[in-house]
């Protein structure tokens, strides 16, 4: 991609709007945009992130055997009455009425939704057990949407659902699901931690959730000072750390993740039942499991920026490397930046071409801010001594390589 013909808009300062770190940083990378309050657009930039965040997920998941549907985001109150969570989550629900007087809302979640369609198929223990996920737009009515991505009104989410004989298939599968959880975060370059929480709206009697430490965070975790332990904020009126009695340490944090084991909470209300190896009829034993997908992307980056800019770990950034010739009017160096650009691309590397006619103050400038993994710049260096320099946005180290290694190099950086 060429940087002039793409669609990458960037700002020295974001709007009044922006209150987080994370926030600010996505408006002037030209990642967002804002529709209206908690309703954003993915501009390219930021829907390459998404994308990349969705494919390490589904790789985990399908690494499971779990299996991708996609269920409505309008569904019927009458689901939900069943369960009574219409009343739980009260406002926060959207809904609306047809031009057919059908009762509606716009889904915040699926669990109700995936029963029914599971109780339509489910009819013996050979059926089971199976996991299906999704990755699909939430909506949820926030009294006071914030931090940008951080808490919107409409959502990305991936939210998945095990369908077992007993209690052993859910432990089995919510073992897989919690280290799957910790691989996604991994490779999404965060610093995490997970306690045992409160199921909530969703139910269940055993849930944690996977958070991540962050100045601007709405959670709140309380960590040992000696021993590392942490605790949910709901523990906040404990002082001191249950295991070794020192004091604990509050830290601000964001919630990215979280899995329950529902049982039968849903089963019940719904008929979800199985006849056994003898022809017993049982209840379908459930686990529910989410991760807030477009959440993780200010979480990344609350974690991963410095004074100028985004710091992208590999495996989510927009592009792997970016190829800066300072004076885009110098045949020589020009030349250079086209050949480095096509040679990477040809190895099926992630690479822009920053082709503008702009003062190389902009350009740096604007590289860090992406923070784009690698920054290869063709400049006076090139001019003089045939060497192209390989700049590491994480670690700032800067390296000189001859333009006929840059394959090498590259792949050694």
């Amino acid at each position: 991609m060429y940087w002039s013909k793409s669609f990458i808009h960037t700002l020295k300062e974001a709007s009044e709007e922006a209150e987080s770190t994370s926030h600010r940083l996505m408006l002037r990378a030209g990642m967002i945009k804002m529709l209206i309050s908690g309703v954003y657009s993915y501009l390219p930039l930021g829907l390459k992130v998404l994308d990349n965040i969705n494919k390490i997920i589904r790789q985990e998941m399908n690494a499971l055997g779990s299996q991708e549907l996609l269920m409505p985001s309008i569904q019927p109150i009458e689901l939900w009455q069943m369960t009574k969570r219409d009343e739980l989550l009260g406002e926060v629900m959207i809904r609306f009425q047809d031009r057919r007087g059908r009762k509606l809302c716009l889904g915040p979640t699926h669990e109700e939704v995936v029963t029914d369609l599971a109780s339509r198929y489910i009819q013996s223990y050979r059926d089971l057990p199976f996991v299906l996920y999704q990755i699909q737009t939430k909506f949820r009515d926030e009294l006071r949407p914030r931090f940008g991505l951080v808490r919107a009104c409409e959502f990305i989410m991936k939210d998945a659902y095990s369908f077992d004989k007993d209690t052993e298939g859910l432990d089995e599968i919510y073992d897989k699901m919690y280290k799957a959880y910790e691989n996604i975060f991994k490779r999404c370059g965060l610093d995490f931690v997970s306690i045992k929480a409160d199921p909530g709206v969703i139910g269940g009697d055993v849930s944690h959730e996977f958070l991540v430490p962050a100045e601007n965070g709405e959670d709140v975790v309380y960590k040992c000072n000696i021993c590392g332990n942490y605790l949910s904020g709901n523990d906040a009126e404990i002082d001191v750390c249950p295991h070794c009695k020192k004091d604990l340490t509050k830290i601000n944090a964001l919630e990215v993740g979280h899995i329950f084991k529902l049982g039968t909470k849903y089963s019940d209300v719904f008929g979800l039942r199985y006849l056994d190896e003898s022809g017993k009829e049982r209840p379908v034993i459930m686990g529910c499991y989410g991760i807030g997908i477009s959440r993780l992307i200010p979480a990344i980056i609350e974690q991963n920026n410095d004074a100028d800019g985004i710091i992208w770990p590999k495996e989510v950034a927009p592009y792997d490397i970016l190829v800066l010739p300072v004076n885009v009017t110098d045949k020589d160096i020009f030349s250079a930046a086209k050949k480095v650009y096509e040679i990477l691309e040809k190895k099926k590397m992630k690479v822009i071409l920053d082709d503008r006619d702009e003062r190389a103050g902009i350009k740096f400038k604007d590289a860090d801010l992406l923070g784009i993994p690698l920054r290869i710049t063709i400049g006076e260096k090139f001019l003089k001594e045939k060497k192209v320099e390989i700049k590491s946005r994480k670690s700032k180290e800067v390296k000189l390589f001859n333009l006929d290694k840059i394959e090498e190099a590259v792949k050694g950086l």
